[in-house]
């Protein structure tokens, strides 16, 4: 990937498009099915759900994160006064990365919270809030949300400190002038396992959707280095 390809791969997100991310082999080496959050709308959430079939995610920044008083899962584990609680909290992946994971939300207006119409509405939602901003976004979250809920939040670390899909969305949508909020789902195969860059390809060229190399996308982010 060069520079030049970036603007359209920009161009794609910003008209609600999915874009196919295949992460570095050296890490999961899965491939994500990913939209800005303000385009997850619940036929989105079905295409998700059908086309790509891991769990539905969403993500933000450490920022937004710290104005909205939200911690990381692990975090939470750890200051835990329950002893086993802070035994499970994990330190680093199998992969070697520390975790993204923060809570699990739905917004006060669902019913179960796990329909494509109540995470559709969630992330919609999460997403308008942190576009808002505002000194009163802490009290607004706890007010309009509330956990556990359906949708797990992701909390990015950034590029320097992690290259996972989590970072590299959330460095697009800033790059494509839109909210540090995104959506992300695992596409897994039929047997079991992740599936396989070949039929992500094959699948990506059926419905028309570019697909972009983790690393690759890591190096044109990061000016070449």
């Amino acid at each position: 990937m060069n520079p030049d390809e970036l603007a359209p791969l920009l161009e794609v997100l910003r008209q609600g498009v999915p874009i196919v991310l295949l992460d570095d082999p050296k890490r999961e080496g899965e491939a994500d099915l990913i939209f800005h959050a303000k385009y997850m709308t619940p036929e989105n959430v079905m295409l998700m759900r059908k086309e790509a079939g891991g769990l539905v995610c969403m993500a933000t920044d450490e920022e937004q994160a710290r104005k909205l008083g939200v911690p990381f899962m692990s975090d939470l584990l750890r200051e835990s006064r329950h002893s086993a609680l802070k035994r499970m909290a994990l330190d680093r992946s199998p992969y070697g990365d520390q975790s993204a994971f923060s809570i699990w939300i739905n917004h006060r207006q669902t019913f179960t919270g796990i329909t494509d119409n109540d995470r559709s509405a969630t992330i919609m939602k999460f997403e308008e809030l942190v576009r808002a901003d505002g000194k009163e976004m802490a009290e607004r979250f706890s007010k309009e949300f509330y956990s556990p809920g359906h949708m797990p939040l992701l909390i990015g670390r950034g590029l320097t400190h992690r290259k996972g899909h989590t970072e590299l969305c959330l460095a697009l949508a800033k790059r494509a002038g839109l909210s540090p909020v995104m959506s992300m789902c695992e596409m897994l195969g039929n047997n079991g396992r992740a599936m396989p860059w070949n039929q992500v390809r094959a699948l990506a060229q059926q419905k028309g959707w570019i697909v972009v190399e983790g690393p690759e996308l890591v190096r044109v982010l990061q000016g070449g280095k």
